[in-house]
């Protein structure tokens, strides 16, 4: 995010992940972190206009795209989906934004952006 000004991050979680867990915090880099979930809140469907919406959003296909869930399986999907549109720099951050369980079924203790130390706030 740092070595390239036109990375930009992109959190698919859901409206309650954002406020209840937690969202990244990019103002030491100067940017904001695109909110556009990957799925829709309460059903979780996968949200049809996922692509357009974000398209929308981001309009330069060349700029790497950073994608970020809780544990990088929905980021993975939107990663894909954002390629077959013709993006060329989509990365999905694997181990999410709070990892795996850990021992004792926690998450966010053993990986993930928040193990890490890397900076977020709660909304």
């Amino acid at each position: 995010m740092s070595s390239d000004e036109k990375a930009v991050l992109i959190d698919v979680r859901t409206a309650p992940e954002w406020s209840f867990v937690g969202v990244p915090d990019l103002a030491s880099l100067g940017k904001q972190v695109v909110r556009q979930s990957w799925q829709t809140y309460p059903r979780m469907e996968i949200d049809a206009d996922f692509a357009a919406r974000l398209s929308d959003m981001v309009a330069d296909r060349d700029a790497p795209l950073l994608f970020l869930c809780r544990s990088g399986a929905r980021s993975r999907s939107a990663a894909m989906a954002m390629t077959q549109a013709g993006y060329r720099r989509c990365f999905n951050i694997a181990t999410g934004f709070e990892g795996n369980h850990d021992e004792e079924r926690h998450r966010g203790r053993a990986a993930g952006w928040k193990a890490d130390g890397i900076p977020w706030v709660q909304d």
